[in-house]
């Protein structure tokens, strides 16, 4: 496998390529293009692992490019079959959006829930829902800003979908590789070899020996926390991550200040893309991000010894995506 995929990478056009780095190319351009065309028919069939954030539809125009109402609509559905054409037949989409508001109303917009229903309903495409995540951020700035800081009549929109889709109702996963530690309680229970058995009010009934075999951690939920939603609970990794996607002082945010160069708006937090490389794919798999923007992914992908290709229409991302290759800090070495 390791062979088969480092020689079809080789085969893609390197006239777009920005850089090879760590078993991937990153790529400037336009994606649906690009990987329609000829040149990234070989690509086809071979990408275990799409996962990508692609732009929002705002109603403000963001220097990472972004459409709105029934043109976003239209770009973001007809995605579908040229994504679904590059899976391998058990390989996942994980597509994460945020929600979008009506302009100038304190109305939540439905075109990114029609935009999903879109994509996975293109008869061209052939994909289906596994299953919907919440990435909670409790640091995200209020917004919308008029409806939340200026009138205060509506909260904090504080969170983004994360939707897996794929072609066959079984694509390659396995849970057991994401398992998050266990909470003190529960290592206190297998320590006591006790606890309360019997029917529960849901009208579980929990035998004696349900919890005793130790699996070495407990079964991800789909729900993440980019920060700790306690400051004084333990931190439960991989669903509760110790860092926002505002954080300041990593070695990317240091690097990135100290050469001048404004880090993406947008970027996918590092745990987020590392969980779903671990929980759908396999060492020397292919991951593919069609919106790399500072290349959370491809990075990712990199450390957890997958193959990766990125892609982003836009060369200003290009110098920080690099920076991540760079870096020495010991958190992001094991995300």
């Amino acid at each position: 496998m390791k062979k088969q995929t480092t020689d079809f990478l080789s085969l893609l056009p390197k006239n777009n390529a920005a850089y090879e780095r760590n078993s991937g190319i990153y790529f400037i351009g336009d994606s649906a293009q690009l990987l329609a065309s000829k040149d990234f028919a070989t690509l086809k069939g071979k990408v275990n692992l799409i996962l990508t954030s692609p732009p929002y539809p705002l109603n403000n125009k963001k220097s990472y490019g972004n459409l709105n109402g029934d043109k976003y609509l239209e770009w973001f559905t007809a995605l579908a079959p040229v994504f679904s054409d590059l899976l391998t037949e058990d390989g996942s989409i994980v597509i994460e959006i945020g929600n979008a508001w009506e302009s100038g109303r304190p109305v939540q917009s439905l075109l990114h829930l029609e935009s999903l229903l879109g994509f996975v309903r293109h008869r061209d495409a052939g994909l289906r829902l596994i299953q919907q995540f919440v990435c909670y951020n409790p640091s995200r700035l209020p917004s919308p800003a008029q409806w939340v800081t200026v009138n205060r009549i509506r909260t904090v929109d504080s969170f983004t979908h994360v939707w897996w889709l794929a072609k066959t109702d079984f694509p390659k996963a396995d849970n057991s590789k994401v398992l998050r530690p266990y909470s003190k309680s529960m290592k206190n229970l297998l320590k006591r070899g006790s606890y309360n058995a019997g029917k529960r009010p849901s009208e579980h009934v929990i035998s004696e020996t349900s919890f005793f075999n130790d699996q070495g951690g407990s079964i991800a939920h789909n729900l993440f926390e980019i920060e700790a939603l306690d400051p004084e609970r333990e931190v439960r990794l991989p669903n509760a991550f110790s860092m926002a996607n505002s954080a300041s002082n990593d070695y990317f945010h240091r690097e990135c200040k100290k050469r001048g160069v404004t880090p993406h708006p947008a970027r996918m937090p590092l745990g987020l893309a590392s969980f779903f490389i671990e929980f759908l794919t396999d060492k020397d798999d292919l991951v593919l991000d069609p919106f790399a923007g500072s290349n959370t992914t491809g990075y990712s992908a990199a450390i957890a010894g997958r193959h990766w290709v990125s892609i982003d229409a836009q060369d200003t991302y290009v110098e920080q995506s690099l920076i991540r290759f760079d870096s020495q800090d010991s958190y992001e070495k094991k995300c």
